[in-house]
């Protein structure tokens, strides 16, 4: 038993002191250009190129190359490198081309798509979701690039075949299912990537300078990438980061076996206050900061918490300058008195400057962080067999060149962003945020709860129309909540059923005055009497009554013709009146049928 454990001991150790080197990493690199159906993209057969050329000398074991691919060749290159995956460690695929969301999907678009209509993108392009698929193997690193956030012509031709599908543009935010997945975008979502005014876009000549370098960590590589496309773009256009990893640095090229870093003491602690920051709240520092009561970690958990309580401060004042200005805004619309409307202006004008207060105190306190960490950095002497680019970084972070607060000062620090990982909301209180001031501002009708459904969707809709905004409806944003926060009155206005007008925030029953009718228009109109209809038949019956009435004389020949061959009856024209003849009747006949009157007619003896 004992010999057993031993070997299976030293077995593992055995596996656990394999070189970094032994370890398969594979890319696969896509570029389309030339577009058959579109105008050609000037920069991502070269951006592709520039990508492939780093990672073949970063020493990578297999780079597969291939560009202008059509949807035939598309396929292949993903089945074979799906082969090629299976048993790697790290697997990468960069792209760069079209790319297209649809109903929060998103697709990448070869060289000979048409896309007439929305439909056609399940046949002619190939889901993100599927190359997610493909890398699913590799056991250490999973990571796709993609660099095809660029204006579409596509959306703009393509026929809905459905009026409800969303066709946006830019990309869709992803969340990978699979651990250790992390899915890079040259723009954030919703938004496009530029190609830029030289050989190759901003994003990819980042990519190249900072993905290969040796031993750097995936997270901090992309964290520089991010810092060099905002200065190249002048803050236009912001690269993003989906996934997660875990707390070990994974670096795309490592560090020689003869030269790597020393272990450091703190990373256990760092990776508990990093958790920490991602609850974001008061009780998660605290319990850091009662297990890590002392060092650089638990400075800066005391102040994250005060970064907080100065955030509960800020959304505090902004309630209460809002509730000001509402009251300002209804004093004035109602006529108040004189005095009153200058006191609620005074108030909304003294709460708006408490908000700008604990805005400042705020963004004072954010950058006493980044102030903090950076001198941490720069006061600990890197390890011994640090690689040079590392300690050229890390000086170039603790330079008094570099500001100190921001993003940027803290992203170059040990692992992530502390801003970035504390920005950011769980996503079920961003939804719930963005559902409580879609309410305020009149768009919501439904509770917020948290989930972010149909009506959620609809209600963004409403806001981007009467706001004038284009925020992707599929998901609640940041950039969504901040805009909806701007907004001090109303934004929606309130629709009412028929025969309701709005009251305020609410509906009130129309009625109409008596003899008035509430019309399609919702508008009440007064009735109108009804016309009389001139109708010729009674006075004509009234003038063939009197023709028909039989005249004195006519009596007369009727009684004296009773013994005779009359019928008993008599016919009158202009020429008299006379018994009707035996076998004859009378009939009424119109001047144009033989009548006897010319305009209205008479009886006319008929014999048959």
């Amino acid at each position: 038993m004992n010999f057993f454990c031993r070997f299976f001991f030293i077995a593992a150790l055995l596996l656990v002191c394999q070189p970094a080197s032994a370890e398969k990493r594979v890319a696969l690199v896509l570029g389309n250009s030339n577009y058959k159906h579109a105008a050609m993209l000037p920069n991502p057969v070269n951006d592709a190129a520039a990508v492939a050329a780093t990672l073949k000398g970063a020493g990578f074991d297999i780079v597969d190359s291939r560009l202008d691919l059509s949807a035939a060749d598309m396929r292949r290159a993903l089945r074979d490198f799906a082969d090629q995956a299976r048993d790697s460690d790290l697997a990468v695929v960069y792209y760069a081309g079209h790319g297209i969301e649809i109903d929060g999907t998103n697709y990448l678009i070869p060289t000979d798509a048409t896309l007439q209509r929305d439909t056609d993108i399940y046949d002619e392009a190939f889901s993100l979701d599927r190359v997610l698929l493909m890398i699913e193997p590799a056991r250490q690193l999973r990571l796709v690039i993609v660099d095809a956030c660029r204006n579409n012509p596509f959306a703009e031709t393509m026929k809905r075949t459905v009026s409800s599908r969303t066709v946006s543009r830019g990309l869709a935010r992803i969340e990978p299912t699979t651990t250790n997945t992390l899915v890079a975008f040259a723009a954030k979502a919703g938004l496009t990537a530029l190609d830029g005014n030289s050989k190759n876009s901003p994003y990819a000549t980042a990519l190249v300078k900072h993905i290969a370098t040796p031993g750097l960590d995936v997270r901090r590589a992309f964290g520089f990438i991010r810092d060099d496309v905002l200065q190249a773009t002048g803050n236009r256009q912001e690269p993003y980061v989906y996934g997660s990893l875990g707390g070990a640095d994974i670096a795309l090229v490592p560090v020689p076996a003869a030269s790597t870093p020393t272990a450091n003491p703190q990373s256990e602690t760092r990776r508990d206050f990093e958790l920490a920051l991602q609850v974001g709240n008061e009780d998660a520092m605290n319990a850091f900061l009662a297990q890590h009561p002392d060092g650089f970690y638990a400075s800066l958990a005391k102040l994250q918490l005060t970064k907080i309580a100065a955030e509960k401060t800020r959304v505090a004042a902004t309630e209460k300058a809002r509730l000001a200005e509402q009251e300002r805004a209804r004093l004035a619309a109602e006529g108040a008195q004189r005095r009153d409307q200058e006191k609620a202006a005074a108030d909304a004008k003294a709460a708006e400057e408490r908000r700008v207060a604990a805005e400042k105190t705020k963004q004072a306190v954010q950058e006493q962080v980044a102030e903090v960490e950076r001198q941490q950095i720069a006061a600990t002497p890197p390890a011994a067999g640090t690689p040079p680019e590392i300690i050229k970084m890390a000086a170039a972070d603790a330079s008094a060149d570099e500001p100190a607060a921001g993003p940027a000062a803290i992203e170059r620090t040990q692992g992530p962003s502390l801003a970035s990982l504390s920005a950011e909301p769980p996503p079920g209180q961003l939804v719930k945020s963005v559902q409580t001031e879609l309410r305020r501002v009149g768009c919501l009708t439904a509770a917020a709860d948290g989930e972010w459904n149909t009506a959620s969707q609809r209600s963004l809709t409403l806001f981007n129309r009467h706001a004038g905004t284009k925020f992707n409806v599929k998901l609640a944003s940041l950039d969504a909540l901040d805009a909806i926060k701007l907004k001090s009155t109303r934004v929606c206005p309130v629709i009412c059923e028929h025969g309701f007008r709005p009251d305020g925030d609410n509906c009130s029953k129309i009625v109409c005055a008596e003899g008035s009718f509430l019309n399609e228009d919702n508008e009440c109109e007064k009735r109108r009497a009804k016309r009389p209809i001139a109708r010729r038949e009674p006075v004509e019956r009234s003038h063939r009554a009197a023709r028909e009435r039989p005249r004195p004389e006519a009596s007369a020949l009727q009684s004296h013709a009773s013994g005779s061959r009359a019928s008993g009856q008599v016919v009158c024209d202009r020429g008299g009146c006379r018994p009707v003849e035996r076998g004859c009747h009378v009939e009424w006949r119109t001047f144009a049928q033989g009548g006897p009157y010319e305009g209205g007619g008479g009886n006319v003896q008929i014999c048959r």
